[in-house]
């Protein structure tokens, strides 16, 4: 073997161990969501808040395992969903791994994007409901048209790390869900007809934990829009974006509530 074919094969090596580290690095932001959850609520919805959190994951690994996965990159099925299937089981010998660990924390990222925004008003049971339906059937679905070879995929839709097939569907799954259970009780106060007239502030019980779920989230991040990298060049392209857009972004927050509300 040449040192050409040599170096090949390290490089081909070396990008497919990235690629687990990116994925437990999108895994650990689920710590993330937590501390962030828990930090910015109040105390006596702590343990409801992390064992969602916690549930989700691992509720949607199951449901992953045995829908999800085949619905997602399945033989496509006239562009909308994957053929089902238990490959995982059925041809493990030939199993590729590594794209389903990977899809499947990209998957539980998708499902707990909607945690924070239902956060001190989802009943347990309900939240558990949801994470399964969520892992089973919409992520894997609308994931399928986009990276499964889908109708999306078909026309030339591109999505490099998931800002559409990840954070628009549980954003848009959390907006559905906070405007069907509305807002929190007690944060608006009103008149006889219904009109507000107070809006109570209600605040997290501990700035640290909040804090510490930034950080873990902003390091995860590395992970989550790095893996998809297939270069050096293109590694450190997408390292510096993820460095320099969230600095700015909380720069420019702080700034205009400095200047809005007198404070930092």
């Amino acid at each position: 073997m040449n040192a050409e074919a040599i170096f090949e094969a390290v490089d081909k090596e070396l990008w497919g161990v990235w690629f687990l580290i990116g994925a437990a690095l999108v895994f650990f932001m689920q710590c993330g969501f937590a501390m962030v959850e828990t930090g910015f609520t109040r105390a006596k919805n702590a343990g409801n808040i992390i064992m969602k959190n916690l549930m989700d994951f691992c509720i949607g690994t199951v449901v992953f395992i045995l829908i999800g996965f085949g619905l997602f990159l399945g033989e496509d099925m006239v562009g909308l969903i994957g053929k089902p299937g238990l490959d995982i089981f059925t041809a493990y010998e030939n199993f590729d791994y590594s794209n389903f660990v990977f899809n499947l924390v990209f998957c539980a990222t998708a499902a707990t994007i909607v945690s924070g925004a239902m956060a001190e008003r989802t009943k347990f049971l309900s939240y558990c409901v949801y994470s399964g339906v969520i892992s089973a059937l919409i992520y894997p679905v609308e994931a399928h048209w986009i990276w499964g070879g889908g109708w999306l995929a078909q026309l030339g839709f591109h999505d490099f790390a998931g800002s559409t097939a990840i954070h628009m569907v549980g954003g848009l799954s959390a907006l559905i869900g906070a405007k069907i259970l509305g807002p929190r009780i007690g944060k608006f106060e009103t008149d006889k007809d219904g009109k507000v007239t107070k809006v109570n502030a209600i605040p997290g019980h501990s700035l640290t934990l909040g804090a510490l779920g930034v950080f873990i989230l902003w390091f995860g991040w590395y992970g989550f829009n790095g893996a998809a990298a297939k270069s050096i060049d293109q590694l450190g392209s997408v390292f510096m974006a993820t460095t320099i857009a969230p600095a700015i972004a909380t720069v420019t927050c702080m700034v205009f509530t400095w200047l809005k509300y007198g404070k930092p």
